[in-house]
């Protein structure tokens, strides 16, 4: 199909331009972009061909980017990226020096904010609203579509109580489709499913809040959407529309399998087949933790696993199909998650509490106030640590160990290999007298043969990887891969020693004077940020026990890292094999 309309559009000015009567064949020749594009080139799918209708009748009504429109969450943007202005460019979507997956600001004055996590806009919109007031700018627009569940966070909700004592030019629109990565969970989701079907007649949560609430309306129905904006522009203070949409509208695979689909890989764009992947007998860590949390929970009954919306993602689905009453999805809500397996902890429970790194930032007071200080041992399993690739910036889990080491009572591991992280989740479970922290990278491990007996690790231990008189390179996690192949290609292999620590709270102090004691220089490597990592925790021992041994600290530099395969990125910051091998030859 020739995009006869699309091609015209480098700016929503051009859409503007446009006759109504062009709009529905815009967005199927916008639905069609976005799959051709992602079919080959991957990224998220499903949320943003549910919002082309949408996407259209915003820029076409608003005057963007003086009203300020903010996505949430960031992956229902393609269709906007498209319209304004990087269409040429968005074969280069979350490919490394190309364009983000999510909204940026520094990107394009059409990406009012930054959204890579969920359930910020309406926060954001009302703090840019309230500006405008200040500013006495009284007809600019602040728009907040916030849409695949984040609804049902608890920041979303702050934003509303707080919007519904303002008289703000704010509208919010909810994008109800009922599933985020995985079909939507709890009370909010059968409220908005009564609604939908006209039987939550009154008591409506919206206008009680202060809002002036319409629909839910058909959100892929162009001119019931137009029409309807057209007329909460010229309303004032806050206002709500809740309209109704498929995600993965127009691909039929897209909309029949919608968890699948959300960021299939590559596929067929004229048919939706997945393309098939290459067989592997290696697993992902995720796998492994889902597999094997299910097998410690059959021989004990308290275990529980808990996961804030990322069933699929995490791998708690297993458990969740298995045992489905001791499984729990508790929806975009990171602080509850936390809390609530602290209540479980208190009960004596087992919660294996599974949040990404990067979303367990949301709940920082939580791990302090209500889990560290009360020192309840919740098992948190801290999927996709470390660089995670074409995500991004707002995705690397790369801080964990900076903001997890300083708080007290809290062991923080981060296994080597799938094999360590079954025993380290084993031995959690047989009862620790502290909270601890499990840290471990999206993607395939390195072992087929991984499945094994279980091994009780001790607490506080590192290992000797190799020998070696000169040189110590020390390490946690599974960027031991490329420094044992680093060092197997280095001039002088013998005199190199490797060591992982595996803990970087409590640290092995025992092995820590062997090292100092040995080598006359080291170096530290992790998949993490630089600043208070495990580099950092290492040489604040070096200087409370007065050691002088050159360290060489490596890991994520203090600068934010964009998208880009891990490989690229891992070049880009010099922890491939090539970089390390680099630096062993020259302090050699």
């Amino acid at each position: 199909m020739q995009n006869t309309f699309l091609n015209t559009i480098n700016s929503p000015e051009d859409l503007r331009r446009l006759k109504p009567d062009d709009l529905q064949k815009l967005a199927k020749e916008l639905r069609e972009f976005i799959i051709n594009i992602v079919a080959t080139k991957e990224g998220h799918l499903g949320a943003s061909l549910g919002v082309v209708e949408l996407t259209i009748a915003l820029h076409y009504v608003f005057n963007t980017p003086e009203d300020q429109l903010i996505w949430d969450v960031g992956h229902q943007a393609y269709g906007h990226k498209i319209l304004t202005g990087r269409k040429a460019i968005f074969h280069t979507n979350r490919q490394l020096g190309g364009i983000s997956g999510f909204p940026k600001r520094d990107e394009s004055e059409y990406d009012s904010f930054g959204v890579g996590h969920s359930s910020t806009s309406i926060s954001a919109a009302l703090g840019m609203a309230i500006a405008s007031q200040l500013k006495g700018e009284i007809h600019k627009q602040h728009i907040a579509v916030i849409g695949d569940a984040s609804i049902a966070s608890g920041m979303a909700f702050e934003g509303l109580n707080h919007a519904g004592v303002t008289d703000a030019n704010l509208l919010v629109i909810l994008n109800d489709n009922a599933i985020g990565i995985d079909p939507s969970v709890g009370a909010l989701k059968m409220y908005l499913t009564n609604v939908k079907k006209g039987t939550q007649k009154r008591n409506n949560i919206i206008k009680a809040l202060n809002f002036d609430y319409s629909g839910p309306i058909d959100g892929h129905d162009l001119p019931m959407v137009i029409s309807e904006l057209n007329r909460l522009k010229h309303i004032k203070g806050p206002r709500f529309l809740h309209i109704i949409t498929t995600k993965g509208k127009g691909l039929r695979q897209a909309e029949e399998d919608q968890v699948k689909y959300h960021a299939p890989g590559k596929f067929d764009s004229s048919t939706g087949e997945l393309m098939p992947k290459a067989a592997s007998k290696v697993p992902k860590y995720q796998d492994v933790f889902g597999h094997t949390i299910v097998e410690l929970a059959k021989q004990n009954k308290t275990i529980v696993g808990i996961t804030p919306a990322m069933p699929t993602g995490s791998s708690l689905k297993y458990m969740m199909d298995i045992m489905p009453e001791r499984a729990f999805d508790v929806g975009i809500a990171e602080q509850h998650a936390v809390t609530m397996a602290a209540g479980m902890a208190t009960q004596g429970l087992i919660p294996f509490c599974n949040i990404y790194s990067t979303f367990l930032q949301r709940a920082y007071d939580q791990i302090i106030h209500d889990v560290a200080i009360q020192n309840l041992p919740v098992i948190f399993c801290l999927d996709r640590a470390g660089l995670v690739g074409e995500d991004g910036a707002t995705h690397h889990g790369i801080y964990d160990l900076s903001y997890l080491r300083c708080i007290p009572n809290l062991i923080i591991f981060a296994p080597r290999n799938e094999m360590e992280l079954r025993n380290i989740m084993y031995t959690a479970q047989l009862g620790l007298n502290h909270p601890i922290a499990i840290r471990y990278p999206r993607g395939k491990g390195i072992t087929e043969n991984w499945k094994q007996p279980f091994e009780t690790i001790n607490i506080g231990t590192g290992v000797t990887l190799k020998s070696g008189d000169s040189i110590a390179v020390l390490s946690i996690g599974t960027i031991a891969k490329n420094i044992t192949e680093a060092i197997s290609n280095c001039n002088n292999a013998e005199a190199v020693a490797h060591y992982d620590l595996r803990f970087v709270k409590p640290l092995d102090e025992t092995l820590l004077h062997h090292i100092f004691e040995k080598h006359g220089t080291l170096i530290t490597i992790e998949d993490h940020s630089v600043i208070g990592g495990f580099g950092s925790a290492v040489l604040e021992f070096a200087a409370s026990h007065n050691y002088k041994n050159p360290t060489n600290v490596l890991g994520i530099p203090d600068t934010i890292i964009e998208h880009g395969s891990v490989n690229e990125l891992q070049q880009q910051i010099g922890l491939d094999v090539n970089s390390i091998t680099t630096l062993l030859n020259t302090l050699l």
